[in-house]
């Protein structure tokens, strides 16, 4: 009698792995393609050939070289999409700096701990967005920034010598606006700061620079209230970039229309680094988030590939102008960031004319696609499943001893390869807790893969929540509510919503004699941590569900809730966590 066939499958590929640099692959398609458009901006009225984009990287790279600024030091680019933000990731993969992405959504403590914890030596900054006002935050928790001189934060001591004793290393502010602020430089200035001497020391660099050499830190929530740095290679994140258009079969003459945020990976990995390893054209149809710019961008630009979190495919599909535009264009794209149900997949394969689109899944921490569907993969499995492994990847799917179960067994999915990330920056505890002695990164996602290789995730071990996209652990929630002084003690749990897949809601316990409504807890959070972090639903009582030993029941409170609420699980075709 034969073994059962074990949950292991491999990407053997005989497409070889992009053995450079970014910023020379970057280069390579400024060379091949000088005159193709690479980057259409469509709120800032910009259009860049590969030839014009390239020019302006260079000269930002210079400018943040003249700043004193050398390889491995921390840059953080705190702003939503622009054009600024992609000559600054390319800027700084030339110069051989690492980029920090910041989420846009970030306030106060969340970027005071991004910026501390990594060691930001400079910081490029929007002026506002989405009624955030950037400058405002900086001056709020950097006030030496009014009394520093124009281009830094800084003491007698001299240029980039740290003033505020409350941010050590951060040195220089960058913002993106034009007006004049005080201990602040302006973008435009940096792209003009740049010297001969300077230009000359960024060819030298890039003989210096390795594909195995940190250039990213991408943010993810931490289960014990701190977001963790996942630090990755030119090698993840290009060769993953890479192999997912691949995937797509995504050429020069492809439009990627890019709606998701440029911060996180789908938007600057899987967008971006997608785009210049095939020469294809990255297009911007917005700041943020607007359906009817979206809509817009892909007809007018005539886009074939469209990215977008599943919440984004159903405000596009229920806009009230959906009818007018002419959709024809588009062929393929990418739906992930969250469960996608089944039935809007179908109306975007049917109504969108996206006959190829499919659906990607991995983590930050993995570069982050390590499953994919391809274009001739049946419309069931590109909204059943995950897809198959990606090229030159390993998967698992192992039991709670860490052997490896049968096929469609559930487990938990562990991946290996080149995708898998440096480790967490400075924080050698928690990245051996997530990547074992053997390269295994342990996801925590509960998956099958069925006898032809095709995975599913069917759930999580760890208790994350993803709201549209955006991963949020309990924990760091409960961290932050435990800091109002009415509050004893809260639990946080993830309920079903439509729009959003799910929605955060809290359960509190609170001190004797106070009182607190939903919408007070929700304006203690406003301004402090992310939007998407605020619980959406806030329930007061007076004990959880526990079991015998004390451990909370947060499925039962789940429960109650789900029937409390009447709200309905839908059934999905499980993307991402990306």
């Amino acid at each position: 009698m034969s073994s059962p066939t074990p949950s292991y499958v491999h990407g053997a590929s005989s497409t070889p792995f992009l053995d450079t640099t970014i910023g020379q692959a970057f280069d390579r398609a400024a060379d091949r393609y000088p005159e193709r458009e690479a980057l259409v901006v469509r709120h800032q009225s910009i259009r860049w050939t590969y030839a014009k984009l390239r020019e302006r990287v260079d000269r930002c790279a210079a400018g943040l070289l003249s700043l004193g600024l050398e390889s491995g030091d921390r840059v953080g680019m705190w702003s939503p999409n622009n054009a600024e933000w992609t000559v600054t990731q390319f800027a700084t993969a030339k110069a051989g700096l690492i980029l920090v992405n910041i989420n846009p959504a970030y306030r106060l403590s969340e970027l005071e701990y991004a910026l501390n914890k990594v060691g930001c030596r400079a910081l490029v900054t929007a002026s506002s967005f989405k009624g955030s006002d950037y400058i405002g935050m900086l001056r709020e928790l950097v006030p030496e920034l009014g009394e520093a001189e124009p281009d830094a934060v800084q003491s007698e001591a001299g240029p980039g010598a740290p003033k505020s004793e409350r941010f050590p290393s951060l040195e220089f502010v960058i913002h993106l606006g034009s007006d004049d602020e005080r201990g602040m430089m302006r973008f435009g200035d940096l792209m003009d700061a740049g010297t001969p001497e300077d230009e000359r020391r960024l060819d030298a660099i890039a003989d210096t620079l390795q594909f195995d050499d940190p250039i990213n830190i991408q943010f993810t929530s931490g289960t014990t209230g701190l977001p963790k740095g996942a630090t990755l290679t030119h090698h993840n994140i290009l060769n993953n970039g890479y192999f997912v258009g691949e995937v797509m079969k995504i050429t020069q003459e492809d439009r990627i229309c890019i709606p998701v945020p440029l911060y996180h990976c789908f938007g600057m990995v899987l967008g971006n680094l997608t785009a210049i390893t095939h020469g294809s054209t990255m297009v911007y149809p917005s700041e943020g988030f607007e359906p009817e710019a979206v809509l817009a961008a892909a007809s007018e630009e005539r886009c074939t590939t469209l990215y977008g979190v599943p919440t984004m495919f159903i405000a596009e599909l229920e806009h009230p102008d959906f009818g007018s535009y002419d959709l024809s264009s588009l062929r393929t794209g990418i739906m992930a960031g969250s469960s996608c149900p089944i039935e809007v997949m179908k109306r975007v394969t049917s109504e969108m004319h996206m006959d190829e689109v499919g659906i990607a899944y991995g983590m930050t921490e993995t570069s982050p696609a390590s499953f994919q569907t391809a274009p001739d993969d049946s419309l069931e499995r590109r909204v059943g499943t995950v897809g198959s492994i990606h090229p030159h990847v390993e998967v698992k799917i192992v039991d709670a001893d860490g052997r490896i179960v049968p096929r469609g067994e559930p487990g938990e999915l562990l991946t290996r390869g080149y995708l898998v990330m440096l480790g967490y920056w400075d924080d050698a505890e928690r990245t051996a807790e997530a990547v074992d002695a053997a390269g295994w990164m342990h996801t925590g996602d509960l998956a099958t893969i069925d006898a032809e290789g095709y995975g599913n995730i069917v759930g999580r071990i760890k208790d994350m929540i993803i709201r549209g996209g955006e991963n949020v652990y309990p924990r760091e929630v409960e961290e932050f509510l435990y800091g109002h002084p009415d509050i004893e003690d809260v639990q946080v749990i993830g309920v079903p919503d439509e729009r959003f897949g799910e929605q955060l809601c809290a359960w509190i316990k609170l001190r004797d004699g106070t009182s607190a409504t939903t919408e007070q807890i929700q304006d203690f959070c406003k301004g402090q941590i992310a939007h998407f972090k605020i619980p959406y639903y806030v329930k007061i009582v007076d004990s959880f569900p526990m079991t015998v030993t004390g451990k909370v029941q947060k499925f039962m409170m789940r429960e109650q809730m789900i029937e409390e609420l009447e709200l309905r699980e839908q059934r999905t075709a499980w993307s991402a966590t990306l």
